[in-house]
């Protein structure tokens, strides 16, 4: 049985759903995209999620504004405006009858190729777009009674070769972390930086608290999650003392608290990091104060847009 912060209720609708592809709504047997795709080829590519909540797409501007970001930075020009984007993404939903509990990813890779090849100039087609829109709702026992890491000898590396906080298709690294964990019998992996530091999970952003405080990583070796930013928003707006500094696994062993954040799970609780006990072992009452307060933000959320 899988576990961890990735975990959905199973939902039968999802084997139904039509995925978009360059303008095509295919069913899910259907939905294929040739082998010559620079994202299947060499990993050459760039993805947002987001979740669908009450019929409104969650912080849709920050997502769409780093997408861009990354778009420019692999120099990919994006045949399309946030808001052709937006539409695009809608009608996926509507296609699918999808208003609530719906995680959607999109992916946009440079193109076709016209042969295997790193060359984006051996490219012969535009970028190809897939949007994925499922049914699903987090399982409610990741969030009682939370989730093990396990810290990998895989780093998160420097931004002088490929910048973490880069929201690509070539996550070769964080898979080799992940399965390290996972054959060490924990649900997810703790990654640090170069420099020995606590970074980031495999795929999600790390929290930890100690007398009260809030503590995450500078973000310099990370990425730079929408619900990691929130979850320092909140604490800012609550008077929660928050920190984004360096810390080690010393720190981490000796918190009260420890918990992950992404656009799908929200905030999780880790109850076990290396075989050894967080705290009591048990959700801490910072980690449920702070999944409160996202929960509050997020229905803010959907009465702004």
């Amino acid at each position: 049985m899988i576990s961890g912060t990735h975990k959905a209720v199973e939902d039968p609708r999802n084997k139904d759903i039509k995925i978009y592809i360059n303008g095509e709504l295919l069913p899910r047997e259907d939905a294929k995209i040739s082998v010559f795709d620079s994202g299947y080829l060499v990993g050459d590519g760039i993805w947002e999620a987001f979740r669908i909540h009450k019929g409104k797409m969650l912080f849709v501007q920050q997502h769409l504004d780093r997408m861009w970001q990354s778009a420019k930075v692999i120099g990919l020009q994006l045949p399309f405006t946030k808001e052709e984007l937006l539409q695009m993404v809608q009608k996926t939903l509507d296609v699918n009858n999808m208003k609530d509990h719906v995680h959607t990813r999109v992916m946009v890779t440079r193109g076709i190729k016209k042969t295997p090849s790193q060359d984006p100039r051996l490219t012969i087609s535009g970028p190809n777009v897939v949007i994925i829109a499922e049914h699903k709702i987090a399982a409610e026992d990741v969030k009682d009674k939370g989730i093990s890491l396990f810290t990998s000898t895989i780093r998160r590396g420097s931004p002088d070769y490929l910048d973490p906080r880069l929201n690509c298709h070539s996550k070769l690294h964080e898979v080799q972390a992940l399965i390290q964990a996972l054959d060490a019998g924990a649900d997810e992996a703790l990654m640090l930086d170069i420099h020995g530091f606590v970074s980031t999970c495999n795929a999600t952003n790390f929290f930890m608290v100690k007398d009260g405080e809030v503590w995450t990583s500078t973000g310099q070796y990370c990425m730079n999650g929408i619900t990691r930013a929130n979850i320092i928003q909140v604490c800012q707006e609550n008077q929660i003392g928050c920190k984004e500094k360096n810390f080690s696994l010393f720190d981490v062993y000796g918190a009260d608290e420890c918990f992950v954040t992404g656009s799908f799970g929200g905030v999780t609780p880790v109850i076990k990091i290396d075989g050894k006990i967080i705290g009591e072992g048990v959700v801490g009452s910072r980690t449920k104060t702070l999944s409160s307060l996202y929960q509050e933000l997020i229905a803010k959320e959907v009465k702004a847009i």
